[in-house]
């Protein structure tokens, strides 16, 4: 059985995912709706991995159940970096490149998910379903924001 394998690509992109998301609302600091949302959506992929952790040791995976996390000081400079650049120069361009990144990043993330859910109905383990069904809505929500808000950004930042 490979789903120990998918688990542990899963811990790793929801990591990935969370730290993308944080490092993007940090960078944008001045749009506070890009910051707080971030924050929230990273927290989610945060307990995913949690989750991950928890239920990977039935599959023959050790995963660390504490998300990765970064030093204070690197987090710190880059919101003062934000705050100075506030709306200035291209920090517009690099707005647009981290919800792409966020959005593709997810995209991975939601079809790992969507594969250990077609796995677990097949073998039935409700478990892994169970967790499955729980993260998997948080995944998509996070993919729909980022298009939402590139959607909603491109065209005053690319033809301005």
């Amino acid at each position: 059985m490979k789903l120990g394998l998918v688990l542990h690509e899963l811990h790793h992109s929801e990591n990935d995912l969370a730290q993308e998301l944080l490092h993007a609302s940090e960078r944008h600091k001045v749009d506070h709706s890009i910051y707080h949302l971030g924050q929230d959506l990273a927290e989610w992929s945060r307990q995913h991995v949690r989750e991950i952790a928890e239920i990977a040791g039935d599959y023959g995976q050790k995963l660390d159940h504490e998300p990765k996390s970064e030093l204070a000081t690197a987090r710190r400079l880059r919101e003062r970096g934000s705050e100075m650049l506030g709306r200035k120069g291209f920090p517009e361009l690099a707005l647009l490149h981290d919800l792409r990144e966020i959005y593709t990043k997810a995209c991975g993330v939601s079809a790992d998910w969507e594969m250990l859910a077609q796995a677990a109905q097949g073998i039935q383990h409700l478990d892994l379903l169970a967790v499955v069904q729980r993260c998997h809505p948080d995944t998509l929500r996070q993919m729909k924001w980022a298009n939402a808000a590139i959607k909603e950004n491109s065209t005053q930042i690319l033809v301005s």
